[in-house]
């Protein structure tokens, strides 16, 4: 496993909470690019991804070939209240998350990340891909809270 991996995971922790920072109420539901999910929204969107990556990343740890099943993204936005919850306890939330699952990442040998987990959607995953996956889906929903924060005129 390539540990700079775990560190980039670790990084991950504090971002939600830093893009939020500053931003009103009024700024974390506004719809500055039509038909897209506001900051609060996607905040939401993280914290509950991350709690099923961690749980899929566990299972990995724990069973052998455990299934692994998907969930509708906009489902859960639109279900789950993610216009209403508070985005700074879901930025914390997801913070706690990343540092006690890089605890368990940071004590494994580096054998364990070969082991897998079969998605229904995906195929066969590793521990390893499930690590770089989280990365990468923070990474890419920060371009987006990013570019909503510019427009309206907060930018990070």
């Amino acid at each position: 496993m390539n540990r700079a991996m775990i560190d980039e995971y670790v990084r991950g922790a504090a971002i939600p909470a830093a893009a939020i920072r500053g931003l009103t109420v009024g700024d974390l539901d506004a719809l500055p690019v039509a038909g897209t999910w506001s900051i609060r929204q996607i905040v939401l969107h993280l914290m509950d991804s991350d709690l099923i990556a961690a749980d899929r990343m566990k299972r990995i740890i724990a069973e052998d070939s455990p299934a692994l099943i998907g969930f509708d993204e906009s489902a859960f936005a639109q279900k789950l209240f993610y216009t209403d919850l508070d985005a700074s306890s879901a930025a914390e939330l997801f913070r706690r998350n990343r540092l006690l699952m890089a605890e368990i990442l940071k004590r494994l040998p580096d054998s364990a990340y070969l082991r897998m987990g079969v998605h229904n959607q995906r195929g066969r995953i590793t521990l390893e891909q499930m690590v770089e996956l989280s990365v990468r889906h923070l990474d890419h929903h920060m371009k987006f809270l990013k570019h909503k924060r510019q427009l309206l005129g907060k930018p990070l």
